[in-house]
C-alpha cells in the first residue's frame, strides 16, 4: 500500500511510479477521508496489509512539515500491519524538507511502525504566496523533473529490496529552525482559504477549479471559497485555472502557475 497528498501534481507523479514499480496499490488519502466522510465513518480508516505488502508514504513537504491533512489520515487511521511490514516515506520538496520526516515519524509512532528508508526528491517550486516564493523558469522546472526522473529507479531498487536504513534527504542548513520555527508557523497561521479571491470577469465558470480541490472546499462557479477550515493551502486551485482568475490575495496576480504537465487531470 502507498499513500499519498498531491495538489499539483508533484507527489502524485512520484507515487504512481513507486506504485506502478512496486505492485503496491496506491490510495490518495484526500479521496479515503473525503469517501469516509461520504459513508458516515469519519472516524474509521481501517487498512490490512497483506502479508509481504509494503507501507508507504508519499507527501508534499508544506512549510518544512508534512501537509496538515495529511497528519490528520495518519492519526485517524489504522494500520493493521505484521512483523515484518516493510516501510517506507518519500517526500517532494521545492529545495530542502527540513525535519519532516522526522515530524512523520513520530505520528507513526502510534501505529507502532516507522519509515525505516526515507528520501526527499527535489521537484518544482509551487507555493507561491509569501513575497521570496516564486514558481521555478521553465529551464529550472526541466532540470528538476530531469534529476528526478534519475534519482527515481534507485529509490524504487531500495523500496523493491526492503532495504532499511537508506536514508536520502535534503535537510537544509538549520532543519530546525525551518521545520519547528519558521514551519510551525507557518502551518498554525499560514494555512487558510481566506485570502483566495476570483476575478469574476476573467472567470470563464468552467468549474475545474471546485473539481480539482482535493478538500471540496470549493463550491459553485465563479468559486466560493467555504471558511471551514479545511482547506490545505495546496494551490491546485491557483495554479490549475486556465485563465489565472484565482490568486491569493495581491501577491499571486504577477506570478506564474505550476502543474505537473504528465498528471494534469485529477483522475
Amino acid at each position: 500500500m502507498i499513500f499519498y497528498f498531491s495538489g499539483t501534481g508533484n507527489t502524485r507523479w512520484v507515487a504512481r511510479q513507486l506504485a506502478e514499480a512496486t505492485g503496491e496499490t496506491l490510495y490518495d488519502i484526500a479521496k479515503e477521508l473525503l469517501k469516509a466522510q461520504a459513508e458516515g465513518t469519519h472516524q474509521v480508516l481501517d487498512y490490512q496489509l497483506q502479508a509481504g505488502e509494503r507501507l508507504g508514504f508519499c507527501f508534499p513537504t508544506h512549510g518544512w512539515q508534512p501537509p496538515h491533512i495529511f497528519r490528520e489520515f495518519i492519526r485517524r487511521a489504522t494500520f493493521h500491519t505484521g512483523a515484518d511490514t516493510y516501510c517506507f516515506a518519500v517526500t517532494t520538496c521545492g529545495d530542502n524538507m527540513g525535519e519532516a520526516m522526522t515530524i512523520l515519524n513520530k505520528e507513526l509512532l502510534r501505529h507502532h511502525v516507522q519509515a525505516v528508508s526515507q528520501f526527499s526528491v527535489i521537484m518544482p517550486e509551487s507555493y507561491v504566496c509569501l513575497p521570496f516564493m516564486k514558481t521555478d523558469s521553465d529551464e529550472r522546472v526541466s532540470e528538476k523533473i530531469n534529476a528526478a526522473r534519475q534519482q527515481l529507479p534507485h529509490i524504487i531498487d531500495v523500496i523493491s529490496q526492503r532495504k532499511a536504513g537508506v536514508i536520502e534527504l535534503e535537510r537544509g542548513a538549520t532543519p530546525r529552525l525551518y521545520s519547528y520555527v519558521i514551519g510551525g508557523y507557518f502551518n498554525r497561521h499560514m494555512i487558510s482559504d481566506k485570502k483566495f479571491t476570483v476575478d469574476a470577469d476573467v472567470c470563464t465558470r468552467c468549474g475545474l477549479c471546485q473539481r480539482i480541490c482535493p478538500v471540496e472546499d470549493i463550491k459553485g462557479t465563479p468559486p466560493v471559497w467555504q471558511h471551514n477550515g479545511h482547506c490545505t493551502s495546496c494551490l491546485a486551485c491557483y495554479h490549475h485555472c486556465p485563465v489565472h482568475a484565482i490568486n491569493y490575495g495581491n501577491i499571486t496576480r504577477k506570478r506564474g502557475q505550476y502543474v505537473m504537465k504528465s498528471v494534469e487531470s485529477n483522475s
